[in-house]
């Protein structure tokens, strides 16, 4: 399709979205146009002569405000993934007027009434439980507030936006500003790739040498290979520093910026008649309250400590009877880790690394998908924002089910971590009484391939990838046609890793794996001796890494539970009662915590716990049913698919899991699949 050059490419509807056209110019008019359809939407559907039915709402409402949601999520998205200081200025401009609108939206009382008046009668099931959700978002959003509470409640939502897309900005400009030089004496025992890639970065700075970043590609592999302590020692009080008062470049500092926001969703909490910002954010959440999560997770604590112990003794005893480190350090660790795992098991992840090209990965994963789910995924070509990323579409007996972009690669001025997000969602739309087939974005942070090889994967990076795939798949297999419920939305919280924690269980099957590798020199499939190792070593230090994430989760829950300690204080408390390691005083993890601070997942990240429950048990469900060759039955799969994936929020998450389990979940599944039950 051809568009014309003075069109705006953010309003431009007609397919997907236009991300090789979108300029930093483009954003001020188009969401300016946009906010100004929706609010005059809001002004008709909330007229007392409007009625108050779902169909008449959504044609006129809904429609606008999703055509808002899709520009500022393209616009989100490229600030996220091709960060520039124009992008950035441009997105930050139009940030509070997006943030202000929603929060009107939310908090409108007159919107609010509509929404109780209408008769329930005529509603689906799938509009009932939107309904439902969207009463309970009203009250949240601030609906019954009046005067200067709702005048200060907005106020807040609007300085939050703000806080947390700065607390955003620190993180990443101070982990792309850490740089340093490193000789090729002190990267000894460094893997040939991660040399080869430093190598190419220095070479591209028009410098001799090997250039290290912060970046996980490069970071994790020095941390768990280099023979120098010294250099290891470098790099670790950088990443720990990272954001913080104590890092070389200080504007990057979150300390203020956390303690505002802490501050303001404690603010948030007491004007909406809560105890704390903990109570607010389990209102729609599978957790009771602040307690119960709390207890759930000291209880996990205690069944992995005598694990984690021996974890740590066991490194303690190697660590001084071969690698004559008698005290260890906290940069020590992860070189300590690798190495008793090479020795105890007789292989290394560089070794294993080799065998998993990203080509062949994503076969094999595009391979169980549908097997699985009886679908077809095939290459399609789409607008992208980078050279190497992908497109693809899904289909079920010819037909479109969903499309999905693939961005693999580590970047500057792209954000850590990996994510899935919504293009848009499947939607039997009301204004034309088409079928909207959803789109995903996959986002990933991997090495990229050097010297004409294609990149190569740890197996924790195939984790990741199926991990983010499983998030993926909720959203784009829906058969769920109500927007609001529709995929991942109005899925509990916790309840949303339940699908990608489930897919990262294939990458521990035989069957699955042998077809998903090669060797990049040989072209030679993974040999069975080497995956029984990787069996064999699975749950290697599983006690200490679920105490780690007991520790994150403790933090974040008891920081918004019992409001008045500071970020740092809070840590502190936490790892004296369940850390087996304390690291120095210096370290400021709160100061890059994203997930917290800027990611959604306040008073939430104990869902990552909490959902391992119910993958696991889901996929014992699999186990139960495997054939003699090891492959799960069809009739499972499609089971899963059925309850699960297709149901998307249409209904509580837990009468989803008993409709696929035949009962409540059982922690039994996931204490065996960690070597702790």
């Amino acid at each position: 399709m051809n568009h014309p050059a003075h069109a705006n490419p953010l309003l431009d509807f007609s397919d997907l979205p236009l991300f090789d056209q979108v300029r930093p110019e483009h954003v001020a008019p188009a969401i300016d146009q946009l906010l100004a359809d929706a609010s005059a939407a809001l002004e008709t559907v909330t007229a007392p002569t409007f009625q108050a039915s779902w169909t008449s709402m959504a044609k006129v409402l809904d429609v606008s405000t999703e055509r808002l949601s899709r520009a500022w999520g393209t616009v989100s998205h490229l600030n996220g993934v091709i960060d520039t200081p124009e992008l950035r200025a441009a997105y930050n401009e139009s940030l509070p007027k997006v943030t202000e609108f929603w929060t009107r939206l939310g908090a409108d009382e007159r919107l609010y009434a509509k929404y109780k008046a209408m008769n329930a009668s005529d509603l689906n099931a799938e509009q009932t439980q939107a309904r439902t959700n969207a009463i309970r978002n009203f009250v949240l959003s601030g609906a019954e507030l009046t005067g200067s509470a709702k005048a200060r409640f907005a106020e807040i939502q609007e300085r939050q936006a703000a806080l947390s897309q700065k607390f955003s900005e620190n993180t990443l400009d101070a982990t792309d500003a850490w740089t340093y030089l490193a000789s090729a004496d002190e990267l000894v025992g460094v893997p040939d790739d991660v040399l080869a890639a430093t190598a190419a970065a220095a070479n591209a700075n028009g410098k001799q040498g090997h250039l290290i970043s912060l970046k996980m590609p490069v970071y994790l592999p020095v941390m768990q290979f280099a023979n120098s302590s010294a250099l290891r020692e470098k790099l670790y009080h950088a990443y720990a520093t990272r954001a913080s008062e104590l890092f070389e470049r200080p504007e990057f500092d979150n300390t203020a910026n956390i303690a505002e926001i802490l501050a303001l969703r404690q603010e948030e909490a007491a004007l909406l008649g809560y105890a704390s910002f903990a109570d607010v954010s389990l209102v729609p959440k599978m957790a009771q309250s602040p307690a119960q999560v709390i207890q759930f997770l000291r209880d996990l604590a205690v069944k992995a400590r005598p694990y984690a112990e021996k974890d740590l003794a066991d490194q303690r005893t190697f660590a001084a009877e071969h690698l004559g480190i008698a005290d260890p350090q906290p940069w020590d660790w992860a070189y300590i880790g690798e190495k008793l795992k090479e020795a105890r098991y007789a292989f290394s992840e560089q070794e294993v690394k080799q065998y998993f090209t990203a080509p062949k990965v994503l076969a094999g994963l595009f391979k169980i998908v549908e097997t699985l789910f009886d679908v077809t995924i095939r290459p399609d070509t789409a607008p992208v924002w980078h050279p190497l990323v992908a497109f693809y579409r899904i289909e079920r007996a010819g037909q479109l089910v969903g499309q999905f972009y693939l961005d693999p690669g580590a970047r500057a001025g792209k954000r850590g971590g990996a994510w899935m997000d919504d293009v848009r969602s499947r939607w039997l739309r009301p204004d034309s009484g088409n079928l909207q087939t959803p789109i995903a974005h996959l986002v990933c942070n991997f090495a990229e391939g050097v010297d004409g090889k294609p990149p190569l994967l740890t197996h924790d990076d195939v984790t990741t990838l199926f991990h983010e795939c499983g998030h993926g798949l909720q959203h784009l297999l829906t058969q769920v046609n109500e927007r609001d419920v529709s995929g991942i939305s109005g899925v509990e919280w916790a309840a949303v890793e339940l699908p990608s924690q489930f897919m990262e269980n294939f990458c521990w099957e035989w069957g699955v794996l042998k077809h998903m590798t090669a060797h990049v020199e040989t072209g030679e499939p993974l040999p069975r001796v080497l995956f029984d190792k990787m069996m064999a070593a699975k749950n290697y230090l599983a006690g200490m890494q679920t105490l780690r994430q007991i520790e994150f989760a403790l933090f974040d829950m008891r920081l918004h539970a019992e409001p008045g300690s500071t970020a740092q204080a809070m840590l502190d408390k936490v790892r004296d009662e369940v850390a087996l390691i304390k690291p120095p005083a210096y370290s400021r993890t709160a100061n890059s915590f994203g997930h917290v601070f800027a990611g959604g997942y306040a008073a939430g990240y104990y869902s990552y716990k909490w959902a391992e429950v119910l993958s696991a048990d889901a996929y014992a469900a699999f186990e139960e049913t495997a054939g003699t060759d090891g492959q799960s039955s069809a009739e499972t799969g499609h089971r899963y698919l059925h309850t699960i994936l297709e149901s998307g929020g249409s209904r509580p998450a837990m009468e989803s899991f008993k409709a696929f389990r035949g009962r409540e979940p059982s922690l039994d599944a996931l204490l065996r699949h960690q070597g702790m039950g």
